[in-house]
């Protein structure tokens, strides 16, 4: 935060919208992180792959290393969606593996997993207007449509989920961040579908347009 993000480029590094107390934004969001930190490089290339093949089916090939903040009193909520809206890959034989750098609770905005959900296919996504996770789902889940786990984890726990899972989480209000370090991974068998990569990055486009 203090060395690597002030130089990173804007595409990669998204701020909180509110203000803190001083004036100043916190960073929500820090994108391929593993190409400005050699430390972070080496964190996915030597995470212990052989373990993450079988549940990629496949040889694993690390896809970046992200950051999200979550910082105190003004981290954001991230609406429903499935990872793979973003992915786009075909087949979806991809996950990640979410690291907690502080406790995850209810009350700093844990992720809250849809159970089952990844078995249902991609669901139709929309554009979300937030900045830093720019697509949801174009319906909600009805309460009750799938039962919702939350990723309740004390410092140095992870968790995996696939990428195809709904998921979503709440404002964080609290004196205390949650930040997330993700580690992305995908089978080497999986291809990028060109079609639907380049309706997300319309999307991209679209709300990088609206902030200016």
């Amino acid at each position: 935060m203090r060395e690597v993000a002030p130089r990173v480029p804007d595409s990669d590094i998204v701020y909180e919208p509110d203000e803190l107390p001083d004036g100043t934004r916190a960073v929500r969001n820090l994108w391929r992180m593993e190409q400005h930190s050699e430390y972070f490089g080496a964190m996915a290339r030597s995470l212990g792959l052989a373990w993450i093949g079988p549940l990629v089916n496949g040889d694993p090939v690390s896809c970046g290393v992200e950051l999200f903040a979550k910082p105190a009193y003004v981290g954001s909520a991230v609406p429903f969606h499935q990872d793979n809206a973003y992915f786009n890959l075909e087949p979806p034989d991809a996950l990640t593996c979410w690291i907690a750098l502080d406790d995850s609770t209810f009350g700093n905005g844990c992720v809250y997993y849809a159970r089952g959900s990844h078995r249902t296919g991609l669901h139709p996504h929309k554009p979300s207007g937030v900045s830093g996770n720019s697509m949801t789902v174009a319906t909600t889940p009805e309460p009750g449509e799938f039962e919702e786990v939350p990723g309740i984890l004390a410092r140095g726990g992870a968790i995996l989920h696939h990428c195809m899972l709904l998921h979503r989480s709440e404002r964080n209000f609290s004196p205390r961040a949650r930040r997330g370090l993700l580690l992305v991974f995908r089978g080497s068998h999986s291809r990028m579908d060109p079609d639907r990569a380049k309706a997300y990055q319309n999307v991209v486009a679209e709300l990088a347009a609206q902030r200016q």
